[in-house]
């Protein structure tokens, strides 16, 4: 009975939220299920570097004043060869973006 009733008060609740707040929900919860993220950096129009299995790609902040840094960073496996697959001898990296020079995709794995 209890179960019957936490759906439909649940649904009402996200209903009664903003688009924000919704948004923000929506994102925590990527977060803790991950997503299966692909970067894609460019160089005119040809991609030059693919990383793929990405949770989250994070806005750098500085450590003692909190200011937002204009990088982002994350973790993914280097696609060394642009197959969308990690192959054997493909690791996982820590890697970082610039919001200034950087020309960049980020969307989730069709595969």
């Amino acid at each position: 009975m209890l179960s019957k009733l936490a759906l439909p008060c649940l649904l009402l609740t996200l209903a009664g939220c903003t688009q924000e707040t919704q948004n923000q929900i929506s994102r925590s919860i990527q977060n803790w299920t991950g997503t299966n993220g692909v970067l894609e950096v460019y160089a005119g129009d040809k991609v030059i570097r693919r990383f793929i299995g990405i949770d989250k790609l994070t806005t750098a902040s500085g450590t003692s004043d909190g200011q937002v840094r204009a990088y982002r960073y994350g973790y993914g496996v280097l696609d060394e060869n642009l197959n969308f697959q990690k192959d054997p001898e493909e690791k996982k990296v820590y890697f970082e973006i610039s919001d200034y020079s950087t020309n960049y995709l980020f969307f989730e794995n069709p595969h």
